[in-house]
């Protein structure tokens, strides 16, 4: 049975170009307000729009209603950042079909602290039982606890931050391994670690941990 991609767009740094050939892999795709217009310099219709829509342009927004796009409007004071909205669709959509992975694509760049903000929620859904994959033309991450199996290539680097105060983290196929060794939320100890191969294990025994690999721009 193939794999249903579902994606989130926000409204971080956009890469036109290579924001058209990541989309086109998307079967479904969630636009948290701005991340509408991302969707439109890439020529993608979006699934849905949700948010407070004070960022999507006004030319987007009837041109989107006009094909028949879900719109959802929410009031501008709320608890929720649009982001947040957009991946609660984006769990109901996934819980329905029985995936697991969440792309989530536009979430970097800008402003820090809606980055800082985006990681938060990462984490929130990988304990949920989710895999949130923030991609970006130059990195890939997510949040891990237990084992996996990671995909690279030799001399590509990648990195382990500790989300939780002390991450027990053991792995094979890295230049600096680590067997069952500290890492610590307030030292960057797994910064820069480098693929010796094609494939890397990383377990996480304790904790959860940011994985960021580093993608090489051509």
């Amino acid at each position: 049975m193939s794999k249903i991609k579902i994606a989130v767009l926000a409204n971080g740094e956009w890469d036109l170009n290579w924001g058209k050939e990541a989309l086109n892999e998307v079967d479904f795709l969630i636009c948290a307000d701005g991340g509408a217009n991302n969707a439109a310099l890439s020529s993608r219709m979006p699934d849905l729009v949700i948010g407070d829509l004070d960022s999507i342009s006004l030319e987007n927004l009837k041109r989107y209603e006009k094909a028949g796009c879900v719109i959802e409007r929410y009031p501008c004071e709320k608890d929720e950042t649009d982001l947040e909205l957009a991946l609660l669709r984006a769990e109901e959509k996934a819980r329905l079909l029985g995936e697991q992975d969440i792309w989530l694509y536009g979430a970097t760049g800008k402003r820090i602290d809606h980055f800082l903000g985006n990681v938060a929620l990462m984490l929130d859904y990988a304990q949920k039982g989710y895999r949130v994959r923030a991609v970006d033309p130059n990195h890939e991450m997510w949040i891990i606890q237990g084992r996996e199996e990671i995909r690279g290539s030799s001399g590509q680097e990648l990195s382990l931050i500790s989300l939780s105060e002390t991450s027990v983290v053991s792995t094979e196929g890295l230049y600096y391994p680590l067997e069952k060794g500290i890492l610590l939320q307030k030292r960057p100890r797994g910064i820069s670690n480098v693929f010796l191969g094609e494939k890397a294990g990383v377990e996480v025994h304790e904790g959860w941990v940011l994985l960021v690999i580093v993608r090489a721009r051509v």
